[in-house]
């Protein structure tokens, strides 16, 4: 049943993937009632109603609940009660399952390799000695993560050699860990997909991610890759979108190896950074896609218009910027609403369009991401 206008679309988190959806939303007619502890966070600027309550309000999660028609976050880290709770009030899309799949990642991998979905291999450590027998079978260099909370390149450490097992084991937190063996990866890549409540799939084209100290910075679209890896990673997408019954969006990020192999590298149920190019590149961008997913109504396709380049503005240092951003032709700025510009935050982004078929090489690329000086 499609939500009619007028309906209250219900926002769990309230950052600027809530603050995007929002302003998609309101495009389609929608009212969003945003819950978050942030008093005037970015999506809350834009939002029709606002809670502001700890996650684990149970008291205020039953009256957001009550004032709205369905459900959806943008924020993974929620606790499982909170969602459990408002699942049994709401429809919530996607759901508390999927969700709790993507908090953890040995229960992600577990489900993806159940999938016949291939992972970088893989060990779930409790102790340190857990740990020594997983490196002498995985090898070395491997990289060590919480199972859960990390983001951006925190609640991870590379482990090179012996002897940084034990301060890495001491230092990551919260147990259990897990450890996965090194992936020697040509590329990074991710596909936005989408599913509706009749069981449409609905996939963006493959796009190429590139990061700067474990933040994302770039994104290419579509990825300079063949085809034949374009289409293999969206038909893992596809696959891992219906193998979960996923009702909304989901990115799902991948490495591709050396040997030209494709690897999940981990999902995310909710919009997703690496999918901001489709704001201004695509009739129907990631934002209404999941918007119209939620409220139940069809999915247009998949389809771009343009290729794109998408570049993040991270902290201080991007944000000084910003009045060239705004003086360069060609460039779309989009602005978080945040104001304090900390060194790492996501403070904005900006996309650069190209005919379809016509995204340049390497040094193209530089010269068309070239800011004006500002005085134009």
């Amino acid at each position: 049943m499609m939500l009619p206008p007028g309906a209250v679309i219900g926002m769990v988190g309230g950052g600027q993937l809530g603050r995007m959806s929002a302003q998609a939303a309101a495009r389609l007619g929608y009212l969003v009632h945003v819950f978050s502890p942030e008093q005037d966070g970015p999506a809350a600027q834009v939002a029709a109603r606002n809670t502001v309550a700890a996650y684990d309000d149970l008291e205020a999660l039953r009256a957001f609940a009550e004032a709205v028609d369905v459900i959806t976050f943008e924020f993974e880290n929620l606790p499982a009660a909170s969602l459990e709770l408002l699942e049994s009030l709401k429809p919530v899309r996607p759901g508390a399952k999927i969700l709790a799949i993507s908090q953890d990642r040995t229960l992600e991998k577990q489900f993806l390799n159940d999938a016949g979905i291939a992972t970088a291999p893989w060990a779930k450590v409790e102790s340190l000695e857990e740990l020594e027998a997983a490196v002498a079978r995985l090898g070395l260099p491997a990289v060590l993560k919480t199972t859960r909370l990390g983001y951006d390149g925190k609640g991870q450490a590379m482990l090179r050699a012996p002897e940084d097992l034990a301060p890495a084991f001491a230092r990551l937190e919260p147990k259990p860990l897990a450890l996965e063996g090194f992936v020697d990866f040509g590329a990074e890549i991710s596909v936005m997909v989408a599913r509706g409540v009749d069981g449409t799939i609905r996939c963006f084209d493959t796009v190429e991610n590139r990061h700067k100290h474990h933040i994302l910075d770039m994104t290419l679209a579509p990825a300079p890759l063949g085809p034949d890896i374009l289409q293999e990673a969206q038909g893992i997408a596809r696959v891992v979108a219906e193998r979960l019954e996923l009702v909304g969006l989901m990115g799902v990020e991948m490495f591709v190896t050396a040997k030209g192999e494709v690897v999940v590298n981990e999902i995310a149920p909710r919009p997703h950074n690496s999918g901001h190019w489709t704001m201004d590149a695509c009739p129907c961008g990631q934002f209404e896609m999941h918007i119209r997913a939620v409220a139940g109504l069809p999915l247009p396709p998949a389809v771009r218009h343009s290729d794109a380049v998408m570049k993040n503005l991270i902290g201080p240092d991007d944000m000084a910027l910003w009045p060239q951003i705004l003086a360069t032709p060609g460039l779309i700025a989009h602005h978080y609403g945040k104001t304090e510009a900390r060194p790492g935050r996501k403070m904005g982004h900006f996309n650069r369009l190209f005919p379809k078929g016509a995204l340049p090489g390497e040094l193209g690329v530089e010269d068309a991401l070239e800011l004006a000086d500002g005085s134009a």
